[in-house]
C-alpha cells in the first residue's frame, strides 16, 4: 500500500504516491457496470426476435437495471462507508456476475428482467465503492488525475458498449453481451484483494450499519418512489397519459380503461409524494441525531446542488442519444449490429482524447469551463447528427459529428465528478460520492424512461402523415402499422424491407416500407432534439456551479 489512510475519515494522508493499481482495478469494476447499461441497447431488436418481447418489455430491460441501481446506491454507498469499500465492492461483483450469468440463461421476458434486477443490486453495491474509494485514496494533484480517468473511463465504457454488443450479437450470440461480465468480474474480485486498499468513513462498524438499516422508511420511500416515477414516465404512451389508453392488470387487480384517469398521472404523482416524504423522514432523522442515507442538507452547498442536477440532465440526455442511434442505423440505414455498433463506438475515441487532455484544459478554463466546453460540443455533435440522418447520405459525417459528441462526452464527465465534490467536507466525502453515484444512475433512469417514450411519441406524429400519402392503405392499416413500429422499437421495418413484393402487403410493400422509414427518420430527429434541449438545460445549470466553485477556491485562497 502505497500511503496511509485517516481511520477518522477514510482519505488518504501522508505518502505522496497513490494506489495506481488500486485505480486501474476500480475502473475495471466502474466500466463492467457503466458497460451493461450500453451494451443491451443495440442488441435489442435481437432480443425482442429471441424471446418474444414489444418495445415495453425492451424498455424495462433497459430502465429496470437502472431503477434497482439507483434505488440501492445511498443505502450501498453508506454500508460501503461503515464495513469497508473494497468488501462491498468483491460482495456486488459475485452478485453481479451471478445477475448476468441469469440474464445470459434467459428465456423469456420475466426472467431476464428478474436478472437485470440483481445485475441491479451488484451494481449498486459495485458503483459507490469505486468512487468512494477513488476519493479516500487519491488526494491533492494525484485526486485530479483519478477523477479524470474515472470519469473517461465511465463516458468511454458506455460509448464502447455498443459496439461490443453488436460484435457478439451479429457473431456468437446476444447472450455474450452478459456472459461477458464474467471474466472481467473475476479481475475485478480476484484483483482487488491485493491491489485496492480497505477504506472507512467516520463511526464506521457494525453498530454504525445497524443504525442506518434502521432507517427502513427513508430506504422504502426512495426506492418506491423512484420506481413509481420511472414506471409512469416509461408506461405513459401505453396507458395513456391522463385518460385510460388500456386496461392496466397486475396479478388479481384491474385498473380499467372505463376510469375517469389513467393509472399514470396517479403512479407519478404517487411517486413525486414518496420522494418528498423521503426527504421529510432524512431530515428529521439528521435532526435527531440518527444515520442517514442522504444528509439533504448537503444540497444547500452550490456546487453539490446544481452540480448534481447537470449531472442527472446530462445523463437523462446522453441516455437518449445512445438509445435512439442505434435503432435508426439498424431500421433505417439497414446495418447489422456489429456495423451499428462500430458506428456508435467512435464516440469512444473522443471521449477517451478529451478525458485525458481533460486535466490540462481544466487548467486553463477550470473544472466548470471544461464542463461547459463539454457541454457544448455535445449539443453541437447531436444538431449535426440530426441534420445528417438521411439513409441517402454516407455515414463518415455522422462519425464526425459523433466524435464530436464524444469529445464533449470525455471532458463533461471527467471534471464535473471533481467539481460537484469540491464544496463537500472531506469527513462527507463518502456520503457525498455515493450521493452524486445515486443522481446519475437517477438521470440515467431517466433517459431510460423518456427516450422509449420521447421515440414513441414522435412515431405517433410523424407516420400518420407519411402512411395516408401511400394509396390504397385502410385507416386501420395505417394504426395497425403505426403500433407496429412502436411496440418493436422500428424493427419491423427492417422485417418488411427484406420481405419486398412478398409480404402481406404485396406490391405496396416497398411503398409503404419507404414511408415507414422516413417517419421513423424524422422520429429519431426529434427525440434527438430532445435530448438536445435536456443537454441545453444542463448547460444552464453548469453555469451555477461555475459560478459556486469559483466562489469557493476564492474562499480556499483567503483561508490559506
Amino acid at each position: 500500500m502505497n500511503h496511509k489512510t485517516d481511520s477518522k475519515t477514510g482519505i488518504a494522508t501522508g505518502e505522496p504516491k497513490p494506489p495506481w493499481k488500486a485505480l486501474w482495478v476500480l475502473a475495471l469494476g466502474l466500466a463492467m457496470i457503466v458497460l451493461d447499461s450500453s451494451i443491451v441497447n443495440v442488441s435489442i431488436p435481437a432480443i425482442i426476435d429471441a424471446i418474444h418481447i414489444n418495445l415495453t418489455d425492451a424498455q424495462w430491460i433497459t430502465a429496470l437495471y437502472s431503477i434497482v441501481l439507483a434505488a440501492l446506491l445511498l443505502p450501498s454507498g453508506r454500508l460501503g462507508d461503515m464495513y469497508g469499500r473494497k468488501r462491498l465492492l468483491q460482495i456486488g461483483t459475485v452478485i453481479f456476475v451471478a445477475g448476468s450469468v441469469l440474464a445470459a440463461s434467459s428465456h423469456t421476458g420475466s426472467m431476464l428482467l428478474l436478472a437485470r434486477v440483481v445485475q441491479g443490486v451488484g451494481g449498486a453495491l459495485v458503483m459507490p465503492s469505486t468512487l468512494s474509494s477513488v476519493s479516500a485514496n487519491f488526494r491533492g494533484k494525484y485526486r485530479a488525475a483519478a477523477f479524470g480517468v474515472w470519469g473517461a473511463v465511465m463516458s468511454s465504457a458506455a460509448a464502447i458498449g455498443p459496439l461490443l454488443g453488436g460484435l457478439f450479437t451479429q457473431t456468437i450470440g446476444w447472450r455474450w453481451i452478459f456472459l461477458v461480465n464474467l471474466p472481467l468480474g473475476a479481475i475485478v474480485f480476484f484483483f482487488s484483494f491485493p491491489f485496492v486498499p480497505e477504506s472507512k468513513a467516520q463511526g464506521s462498524g457494525a453498530s454504525s450499519g445497524l443504525g442506518l438499516l434502521s432507517d427502513t422508511g427513508g430506504i422504502l420511500l426512495s426506492a418506491f418512489g423512484s420506481a413509481f416515477v420511472v414506471f409512469g414516465l416509461i408506461e405513459g404512451e401505453t396507458y395513456g397519459w391522463w385518460h385510460p389508453a388500456t386496461n392496466f392488470t397486475i396479478g388479481s387487480l384491474t385498473w380499467s380503461q372505463l376510469a375517469p384517469i389513467s393509472i399514470i398521472p396517479v403512479c407519478l404523482l404517487l411517486g413525486m409524494l414518496l420522494l418528498a416524504g423521503f426527504v421529510v423522514v432524512e431530515l428529521h432523522r439528521k435532526r435527531s441525531g440518527h444515520l442517514v442515507m442522504l444528509d439533504v442538507t448537503l444540497f444547500k452547498i452550490s456546487t453539490f446542488g446544481w452540480g448534481n442536477f447537470t449531472a442527472a440532465i446530462i445523463n437523462a440526455g446522453e441516455f437518449i442519444v445512445i438509445f435512439i442511434l442505434p435503432l435508426y442505423l439498424i431500421n433505417a440505414r439497414s446495418l447489422n449490429t456489429l456495423q451499428a455498433g462500430g458506428v456508435i463506438a467512435v464516440l469512444a475515441l473522443g471521449s477517451i482524447v478529451s478525458g485525458g487532455l481533460a486535466r490540462f484544459v481544466s487548467a486553463k478554463l477550470g473544472a466548470g469551463g471544461t464542463v461547459q466546453l463539454g457541454l457544448l460540443l455535445e449539443i453541437g455533435g447531436v444538431l449535426i447528427a440530426i441534420t445528417l440522418m438521411n439513409p441517402s447520405l454516407p455515414l463518415w459525417p455522422l462519425m464526425v459529428a459523433l466524435v464530436m459528441y464524444g469529445l464533449g462526452l470525455g471532458f463533461a464527465s471527467a471534471q464535473l465528478t471533481s467539481l460537484v465534490l469540491s464544496g463537500v467536507p472531506i469527513a462527507q466525502s463518502g456520503e457525498g460520492s455515493a450521493t452524486q453515484s445515486t443522481i446519475r444512475q437517477l438521470g440515467t433512469a431517466l433517459g431510460a424512461a423518456v427516450s422509449g417514450t420521447a421515440l414513441s411519441v414522435a412515431v405517433g406524429v410523424t407516420l400518420p402523415d407519411k402512411l395516408s400519402a401511400v394509396q390504397g392503405l385502410p385507416e386501420q392499416l395505417i394504426n395497425g402499422l403505426i403500433a407496429g413500429v412502436k411496440s418493436s422499437a422500428g424493427n419491423m421495418i427492417s422485417g418488411m424491407r427484406a420481405q419486398g413484393t412478398h409480404g402481406q402487403l404485396g406490391v405496396l410493400g416497398p411503398q409503404v416500407t419507404d414511408a415507414l422509414t422516413s417517419g421513423f427518420v424524422q422520429a429519431g430527429q426529434l427525440a434527438l432534439a430532445f435530448a438536445c434541449i435536456m443537454l441545453l438545460l444542463a448547460l444552464l445549470a453548469s453555469i451555477k456551479v461555475r459560478i459556486a466553485s469559483e466562489k469557493v477556491a476564492t474562499a480556499h485562497k483567503s483561508e490559506q
